[in-house]
């Protein structure tokens, strides 16, 4: 397995944009929000970090290689313009016919690589409660809690 992340192409983001964004409406709906604030949210989230579709100054857009097969998707970057060293992890998505073979370890690793080359001090990422693969992966990679909402239905 020789992985490497490749900035994703321009033909590919406006796709990967859809089930990214779909995919994090069935988190956040999975996680207790409402359907329509779990939208609100992935707009807003577009709305700021993909101005006229395009990934905004600072912000990486990388497919996941093993070689020449795309197997995922990495996105990272500054959380904010004000905050340029403290960095992101917004998703990473290996594609399930690929998963528990090392890819998202491998794509987590080489994401800090780009993050520290580029200035990054600190990189961050919210896993949901309910997805306990990633909570062991990112647990395994040195990553801490920061916080944890907890709540009950009424």
């Amino acid at each position: 397995m020789a992985v490497t992340l490749r900035p994703m192409p321009d033909e590919a983001l406006a796709a990967w944009r859809a089930n990214a964004d779909a995919e994090y409406v069935r988190e956040r709906i999975e996680a207790g929000d409402s359907p329509d604030y779990a939208r609100k949210r992935a707009d807003e989230s577009s709305a700021e970090y993909f101005p006229d579709g395009r990934p905004a100054a600072g912000q990486l857009v990388f497919e996941v290689m093993d070689g020449d097969a795309v197997v995922g998707a990495l996105w990272l970057g500054p959380v904010s313009p004000e905050r340029p060293a403290e960095w992101w992890v917004f998703d990473v998505e290996i594609a399930a016919a690929h998963r528990g073979q090392g890819y998202g370890r491998a794509a987590m690793t080489l994401g800090e690589h780009e993050a520290r080359r580029r200035g990054a001090t600190r990189l961050g990422l919210n896993v949901f409660a309910h997805n306990a693969v990633a909570h062991g992966l990112y647990s395994s990679l040195g990553y801490e809690p920061t916080a944890i909402n907890m709540s009950k239905p009424l």
